[in-house]
């Protein structure tokens, strides 16, 4: 195959899909690409696909031009990699559009003849590495979340053809993509092999060096959720051609709400920029209004899209709980057991099966779930809750009340919640004794064509109507008729039988001239004498087999030390982040000039860079240090010593 890479201003939007069921409604509600685990080495170890499963994804998607994408994004050891290297091929044999790939282990070998995208556990955060990877045969980048509209522009002005990935919407990890050994060094369990065991969302104990302690039971690792909603088109200026959903975990609901929300979006800038297209075929309708509030979130943040911005409020982190909160729908007006009368917000309506949340006293969220709601009068709703004696724990007059789970919304999408339909213009002639039908869905030209002996029609004006209406009758295909043109002056009848004949087969005519044209790009070429922007790797290079080693050394890399999965580092980074515990606790020392209200609070001497230290409810100790002095400025998590835990614990 020939690699024909897609135009820079050619749109996708990428969607998650745990199944093919999944994946089938995220292309049905405006998806050009899903991305799907394989039956093994994809980066979400529960969330796994027999290759069946995946040829009859690849089977539908394909029906609308858009494209499959298989995670093959683990490490690999030396004995895996035999393994990894059949399941690309059987992905390829399959109809898999693209592989995901982080181990450089596997361009060693032989490969299928099939697209390669660099995951985001490649941890490309220059122009430098991205530019690299594309001469190794990458047609896509999937840049770290980390990164500003400027380093996305950096790295675009870097590139030739390969296209930009970001990740535009849902869970963010709070360590550098490709960069977070603390699962795998506390529990075994590695992020980079798909067993993160999410340390960072658990509640820590922050203390000073003094042993002064700052943050009781604070979730400060975890960040709220991914929410590129505002940014789309500075976006696409800064160069992203693919706008990626998290969530291969998540369920069927939030696949098809964020997908339908950000395809109305995205369409919308397309509607606005005629220079910008699709990558896929087919127009979706929805029978409910999406929703992003009405999904799994944490809180929303645009993350570091801007930049850090010391003089803006600093809120990346969701301090109080990483579970779904919700979004307000009223005020506590009275609490009785088994009973809470709340005042809804303007336009809310509080439904049987709803669940909520609330935040206590104890700076904890917690939840309650509404077996009846009824108006009692006033403005007021009295909610009934399944236990006639619960009194939920720290609710009371004037707290707001959010709901995490709308039963009336997730009710509408339990269905069929959209259609696609990919538009034709059909046309109808009148030539001698022959009727031709030709529809075209603006690529494609497709005819179906009858000799009959033609009659007058008794009435024409009805005639010519029964015609386009039968015409339109295009039912479960894939088409729905943007245009139908037929003669004014149409003067022959026309029997319904032979106009359904004449639609059949101009349709299944178009559908396989569809499949004909459709070509699946094959592997970028390749330089092999493309330098390695780095000279020396440490572990954090991820080299967990030998043809990794080489791969590296072939590009004049010296590969010192193997992956941390394969030899632990006693004193490692354990992470590299761009978010700041200090920020989120308000002890930046940045922030001080638009801030200065902070040293009410808290003396000046508090805002020194100093390290703290985090310690979780199964003891387990880790020191952050903040590196202030760099542009942009980070912070690393290694593991307490005794001594540092002693010192700063008191």
């Amino acid at each position: 195959m020939t690699h024909t890479p897609l135009p820079l201003t050619a749109l996708e939007l990428l969607a998650p899909a745990r199944d093919a069921e999944t994946g089938i409604a995220a292309i049905d509600h405006g998806a050009d690409a899903v991305y799907i685990g394989g039956p093994a080495f994809g980066a979400r170890q529960s969330a796994g696909n027999a290759m069946e499963d995946i040829a009859r994804l690849a089977d539908y998607a394909h029906r609308y031009n858009a494209r499959v994408f298989m995670a093959l994004n683990t490490l690999f050891t030396n004995e895996e990699l035999p393994r990894a290297r059949s399941l690309a091929f059987d992905a390829a044999k399959a109809g898999v559009d693209v592989l995901i790939v982080q181990d450089m282990g596997l361009m060693a070998g032989p490969l299928p003849d099939i697209e390669l995208h660099a995951s985001t556990q490649c941890d490309i955060r220059t122009p430098e590495k991205a530019a690299f990877l594309e001469k190794a045969g990458f047609s896509q980048m999937v840049l770290a979340r980390e990164l500003s509209l400027a380093e996305i522009a950096a790295c675009r002005a870097a590139l030739q053809t390969a296209r930009i990935e970001c990740f535009i919407h849902g869970a963010l990890c709070v360590s550098y993509s490709g960069q977070c050994y603390m699962s795998e060094a506390i529990t075994g369990r590695s992020a980079n092999r798909g067993a993160c065991a999410q340390l960072c969302r658990l509640p820590y104990d922050v203390y000073t060096e003094a042993g002064e302690r700052v943050a009781a039971r604070s979730h400060v690792l975890s960040l709220r959720d991914n929410n590129q909603t505002d940014n789309l088109e500075a976006l696409i200026d800064a160069g992203v051609s693919s706008f990626k959903i998290e969530g291969r975990l998540k369920d069927l609901v939030y696949v098809k709400n964020i997908t339908a929300w950000y395809r109305q979006k995205l369409d919308a800038v397309i509607a606005r920029r005629p220079e910008l297209s699709r990558t896929s075929d087919g127009v979706s309708t929805f029978s409910f209004t999406p929703d992003p509030e009405k999904s799994f979130q944490r809180g929303r943040t645009d993350y570091f899209v801007h930049g850090r911005q010391f003089d803006k409020t600093y809120d990346l982190a969701q301090l109080e709980s990483p579970k779904h909160t919700g979004s307000p729908v009223g005020r506590c007006e009275r609490v009785e057991p088994g009973e809470i009368f709340v005042r809804p917000l303007k336009g809310v309506s509080i439904a049987n099966g709803d669940g909520l949340t609330y935040l206590g006293d104890d700076e904890e969220i917690h939840g309650l779930a509404v077996n009846r709601a009824e108006p009692v009068g006033g403005g007021l709703v009295k909610l009934s809750l399944r236990s006639r004696r619960e009194l939920p724990e720290g609710l009371r007059r004037g707290m707001t009340l959010m709901r995490n789970l709308d039963r009336t919304f997730v009710r509408s999408l339990s269905g069929e919640s959209a259609v696609r339909r990919i538009p034709i213009v059909m046309t109808f002639l009148v030539e001698d004794d022959a009727l031709t039908l030709i529809v075209t869905d603006g690529r494609e030209c497709a005819e179906a064509h009858v000799a009959m002996a033609l009659e007058a029609p008794s009435n024409p004006e009805r005639n010519r109507e029964t015609l386009i209406r039968n015409l339109d009758r295009l039912g479960d295909t894939l088409y729905s008729a943007s245009d139908i043109f037929v003669p004014e002056d149409l003067d022959v009848f026309v029997p319904a039988s032979v106009v359904n004949m004449m639609r059949r087969d101009a349709v299944d005519a178009l559908t396989k001239m569809r499949e004909a044209a459709r070509v699946r790009p094959g592997r970028a070429p390749v330089d092999e004498s493309a330098p390695y922007p780095e000279r020396v790797l440490g572990f954090a290079a991820n080299v967990a087999n030998d043809s990794a080693r080489a791969f590296y050394e072939r590009h004049g890399a010296r590969v010192t030390a193997p992956a941390f999965e394969i030899k632990p580092v006693e004193k490692a980074d354990l992470m590299t982040c761009r978010h700041c515990i200090r920020a989120a606790l308000k002890r930046c020392p940045k922030m001080l000039k638009a801030f200065p209200e902070l040293l009410e609070q808290t003396p000046r001497e508090a805002f020194r860079p100093e390290p703290l230290l985090l310690v979780n409810s199964s003891g387990e100790r880790f020191e952050a240090l903040f590196h202030c002095k760099a542009d942009p400025c980070f912070m690393t998590i290694v593991k307490a010593s005794g001594a540092e835990s002693h010192r700063m614990s008191g």
